[in-house]
């Protein structure tokens, strides 16, 4: 009896994998690191201090993944470089074509579109490569690493950026770092994960970003504008590429279902910790 081949399309190929992966690992860290910090008085946070060390050990792992962040964002214009040479088009056809990252009046459309179809008002959007949602995605990384990057330099070496701003500032500096990395936490932990992982046609998770590989079927489903673009060009053939090996599977569900668990265990910590502190 024969069965149905299932095609793959590659979607990500290893540097922006590795790149995420770097995400992934580094505002974890952060997160655990500065919500237990932040919360310091919570058991939970001093629980999470043993068993890492100390609280002193929180920081000093907090500041390395703070290195490993400004690195990956460093590694993104390098990455943006590349794709745009391969794009082959002009800076402009870069910018603003189909396949930009860059938020469009499509996008808005898109999300009126998607809310009509969450009440049965309306069919299914006709996402091309990049949804709203992942556009906001990957604009609040310049964001978040502007302003919580950047307040937490001046929160790391005070003494030399208080010889060219009001020491005063240091004191804002240390609101708006504790509480974006609280709305940031709090916002990938939820809102991406849901989107990304946690929808039913995704539960448990999409493991496209570590294997880079998705199924053709999939494609033409979630992304119907993106396939007829890829036929239209004639590219489709030229993405079509193997099945992911099983152990790639294996190890891609076991790190994306844990980093899951973490993420929602920090969250469900965070919420009792306010409730705790508000009472």
């Amino acid at each position: 009896m024969e069965t149905n081949q299932v095609e793959y399309v590659q979607r990500f190929t290893f540097f922006p994998r590795f790149l995420h992966f770097l995400v992934i690992i580094s505002f974890l860290t952060l997160a655990v690191t500065g919500m237990a910090l932040k919360f310091a008085s919570q058991q939970w946070a001093e629980i999470v201090a043993e068993m890492i060390g100390t609280f002193e050990t929180l920081g000093t792992l907090h500041r390395f993944m703070a290195v490993v962040t400004f690195t990956y964002f460093g590694l993104n214009f390098i990455l943006m470089y590349q794709n745009y040479k391969k794009s082959g088009g002009s800076l402009k056809e870069f910018l603003f074509g189909p396949n930009s990252l860059v938020p469009m009046p499509i996008d808005a459309i898109e999300l009126i579109q998607t809310f009509k179809w969450f009440f049965g008002l309306g069919p299914q959007p006709r996402y091309g490569r990049w949804t709203y949602w992942e556009k906001f995605d990957y604009m609040a990384v310049f964001w978040g690493v502007a302003v919580i990057g950047g307040t937490g330099l001046c929160l790391w070496f005070p003494e030399q950026f208080t010889l060219v701003i009001p020491g005063y500032w240091i004191n804002i500096a240390t609101i708006i770092h504790s509480d974006e990395a609280l709305l940031a936490s709090g916002f990938i932990f939820t809102i991406h994960f849901f989107n990304t992982h946690l929808r039913p046609e995704k539960f448990p998770m999409d493991p496209v970003i570590f294997t880079g590989v998705m199924p053709l079927d999939e494609l033409k489903h979630e992304r119907p504008r993106e396939y007829e673009q890829l036929v239209a060009e004639g590219k489709l053939d030229s993405i079509k590429c193997e099945s992911p090996p099983k152990w790639v599977l294996i190890n891609a569900h076991l790190f994306g279902i844990t980093a899951l668990l973490i993420g929602l265990a920090l969250v469900i910590s965070i919420i009792y910790s306010m409730v705790f502190l508000y009472m």
